[in-house]
């Protein structure tokens, strides 16, 4: 049953003075929430089928997996889909475009061909939703990517195409950022890797660095779009060897001052994303984080408020971050309701956020520093049950999108009356 708005005030005004007994301003941790922006992944809504006629059914790397009816089949409904989602999510928001959601009017576009014209009417739908862009070249689901390899490909000319691409997506993102007034983030993620035993990992390292070498020589107005790139454990077809590892990008990033990529269903499943934040934070300038969630792999499932978001998102404002980290939605489920998917993925991400902000971080390191170990562990605890959720209610009224589960019914109508009509 929804609240009523009395009920709500007066449950509001009672967690506000609950939290401000052990010194956290709700009012405080409420603004700078709203001063963070998530980007949302537009593969949600096709299950990364993208708008290209060249044949994308090959070249792996990625894979959706369910059959829910309704999935967006143009970019008009791509975009009308992404607007139901962002009117039951609080706060100004980016979307995150992969190059194959170029609008190409039915004709062969390779990927090294593309070109801002192909994104003009999302750049447009852009400005008029008041809304920013990020962007990722599409380095899989092609021809070209069929040996597994791209960028680190022993074929010169494999190489050669990957890198116009990627090139072109560089030249793009720059001219997105300048005409909304905001940096894009373009990253870069490629399939590269071996199914079994490789024998000359190095050589295929050789290569990635030259070509990454090659695309970041042109240098671009950070004003305009930054540049990330995205390492993997393991992937699809990439089972015993990743060209792109984590060792092998972190250097790389440190040393030309570009943004390392983490995302959270990347690395072994008893490995934390959030124990890298305050090293990382030391030596890299800004980070993006893709906010997934694995189940026992990479299975890139929807985001929920579990332990691995927390964790994450308290060393991030715990190291008082926010200003130098981007946070961008990566999942694909294409099994449920995809707008409710993406409605669901990123409210959790941004209640993690909210359950940090609240966090009594003074008195937590008063007792760090007094050495008080018990009491440390004691107020963590007794945190967990304090009334995050009348503070997250508060949120969504003022941002004028409904609180609780009252959005549940919002997204259940629009498949009723607009997804469920598309065959």
């Amino acid at each position: 049953m929804t609240q009523i708005p009395d009920a709500h005030a007066h449950s509001y005004a009672l967690a506000r003075e609950r939290y401000a007994d052990i010194g956290v301003d709700t009012e405080s941790a409420l603004a700078t929430l709203s001063s963070v922006s998530l980007s949302l992944n537009c593969w949600q809504g096709d299950d990364v089928t993208g708008f290209e006629t060249i044949d994308s059914t090959t070249g792996g790397g990625i894979q959706a997996t369910g059959n829910f009816p309704g999935k967006a089949r143009t970019p008009e409904e791509l975009r009308s889909d992404i607007t139901m989602a962002l009117s039951l999510i609080p706060g100004t928001h980016r979307v995150n475009l992969h190059a194959m959601y170029g609008e190409f009017n039915g004709a062969r576009v390779d990927r090294d061909e593309i070109s801002v014209d192909h994104f003009r009417t999302w750049i447009q739908w852009a400005t008029e939703k008041h809304l920013y862009l990020d962007f990722n070249a599409t380095c899989f689901a092609h021809p070209m990517a069929d040996s597994g390899f791209t960028l680190s490909s022993k074929d010169a000319s494999v190489r050669a195409f990957w890198i116009r691409h990627v090139q072109r997506v560089r030249e793009i993102s720059a001219e997105m950022g300048r005409q909304l007034g905001s940096p894009c983030v373009h990253n870069l993620w490629i399939p590269d890797g071996s199914k079994d035993q490789c024998v000359d990992k190095f050589g295929y390292r050789a290569l990635l660095k030259q070509s990454l070498d090659d695309i970041f020589s042109t240098p671009m107005d950070r004003a305009f779009m930054k540049d990330a790139v995205e390492s993997k454990l393991f992937g699809i077809g990439s089972e015993s060897f990743v060209v792109g590892s984590y060792d092998f990008y972190l250097p790389y990033v440190l040393t030309r001052h570009l943004m390392p990529c983490l995302d959270m269903g990347h690395y072994h499943p008893t490995e934390s994303v959030a124990d890298k934040v305050s090293s990382l934070l030391h030596f890299a300038d800004e980070l993006l984080f893709h906010v997934s969630r694995g189940v026992r792999w990479d299975s890139d499932h929807v985001v929920i408020l579990n332990d691995d978001l927390c964790a994450l998102t308290d060393e991030i404002v715990r190291a008082q971050a926010l200003k130098r980290v981007h946070f961008a939605l990566d999942f694909f489920d294409a099994s449920i309701n995809r707008i409710g998917a993406w409605v669901i993925g990123t409210r959790a991400t941004q209640k993690s956020l909210l359950r940090s902000l609240l966090e009594p971080r003074v008195q937590l390191l008063g007792y760090e520093q007094a050495d008080n170990n018990f009491a440390r562990l004691a107020l963590l605890e007794e945190n967990k049950l304090l009334p995050l959720g009348a503070v997250w209610d508060e949120y969504c009224e003022r941002m004028g999108v409904p609180p609780g589960s009252a959005w549940i019914q919002s997204a259940l109508n629009y498949e009723r009356t607009v997804t469920s009509k598309r065959s």
